[in-house]
């Protein structure tokens, strides 16, 4: 095997900090808009259950996304606690302007989430948009997010490949990456947009955003599961030592249903956060996730949506160790008795 190091062998990071996407990266496409009470119960629930970065609504004007009509409703209405920061997305200048009032008035988000494709002809498809023009209107956002004490999460989307041009460069997806650092950003997601990434394309690409000055504590992993390969990439980030990771309460989520273009169909679905959270915590790696509540929380989401979930560990439920004795260095050393 060469100099191949082995995954038990890897100094992984004792400890990462997990953002639950459910209420807006998750219901973004739902057909069914679930009732403000319920979007506030989901939060409250997630903030107990420990979770430190909660994606809460999007700015989006309500013509196109329904779903977020009640944004500042929303706001207003969830749990304020120490440690825990909202985000919420916005695409146009209107959008920040919303989430700037909103600031002003006391019940605002902590983080503003902007999007631009690396692929332009996916720009083209969802904002309408060249690189260019995208470029002027972002950086307008992104200087009044900031001058509101905003801090900016910049998106690259189709980061591992787009739907419409096929194959994307990787130095084109780390150079849009670097100019979101270069005009304030100071958060960073490389988008697996139809969920296509493989662990292998994954691991060639956080060696070059490395290589390139990105840090392990900018930089988000968030994946799509569409074919069922979220968990195995979001592993290869934890063994580059990435330590922010966004997930979704039973995988749900994906491209919004504006009616803007076909081009999404079949490419929803977020990488699970219990399967991640509950595989993280069975590696040794601290989430800071009460799994109990998680689990509740899962039953919760399901019942809300009115369908079973895509949760292979609500469904399996917690590993029964029966007395084994766990190193993180070492692995499974023994049992107990």
């Amino acid at each position: 095997m060469g100099n191949s190091k082995k995954l038990h062998e890897m100094a992984l990071p004792e400890r990462v900090v997990m953002g639950e996407c459910w209420v807006r990266d998750g219901l973004q496409n739902e057909a069914n808009v679930v009732p403000t009470d319920l979007k506030v119960e989901m939060i409250t629930g997630i903030v107990d259950a420990g979770f430190t970065k909660v994606e809460a609504t999007s700015f989006a004007h309500a013509r196109y996304l329904p779903q977020f009509a009640d944004a500042e409703e929303v706001l207003r209405r969830i749990p304020r606690k120490k440690g825990v920061d909202y985000r919420g997305i916005c695409t146009t200048m209107k959008g920040v302007q919303r989430a700037i009032d909103s600031k002003e008035e006391g019940y605002g988000v902590d983080e503003i989430a902007m999007v631009i494709s690396a692929s332009e002809a996916h720009n083209l498809a969802n904002v309408n948009m060249g690189h260019d023009e995208n470029k002027r209107l972002l950086e307008q956002m992104t200087r009044a997010s900031l001058d509101s004490g905003h801090a900016v999460f910049g998106w690259v989307l189709t980061s591992f490949g787009c739907p419409i041009k096929g194959d994307v460069p990787v130095r084109e997806a780390i150079a849009m990456g670097q100019w979101w650092k270069d005009i304030g950003a100071t958060i960073i997601g490389f988008g697996d947009t139809t969920g296509s990434a493989n662990p292998r394309q994954v691991s060639a690409f956080y060696e070059n955003a490395l290589a390139a000055g990105f840090t392990t504590d900018e930089v988000v992993v968030h994946f799509h599961d569409t074919r069922g390969w979220g968990v195995a990439n979001s592993l290869v980030g934890l063994t580059f030592g990435f330590r922010h990771f966004d997930t979704s309460l039973g995988a749900i989520g994906g491209q919004p249903k504006t009616g803007a273009a076909d081009y999404h169909h079949g490419y929803s679905g977020n990488t699970c956060t219990e399967d991640l959270v509950g595989m993280f915590e069975e590696m040794g790696v601290s989430t800071g996730i009460d799994l109990d509540k998680m689990i509740a929380l899962g039953h919760r989401a399901e019942a809300i949506l009115g369908r079973q979930l895509r949760s292979s560990f609500i469904n399996a439920g917690r590993v029964p160790h029966h007395g084994i004795v766990y190193d993180k260095e070492k692995g499974i050393v023994g049992v107990k008795g």
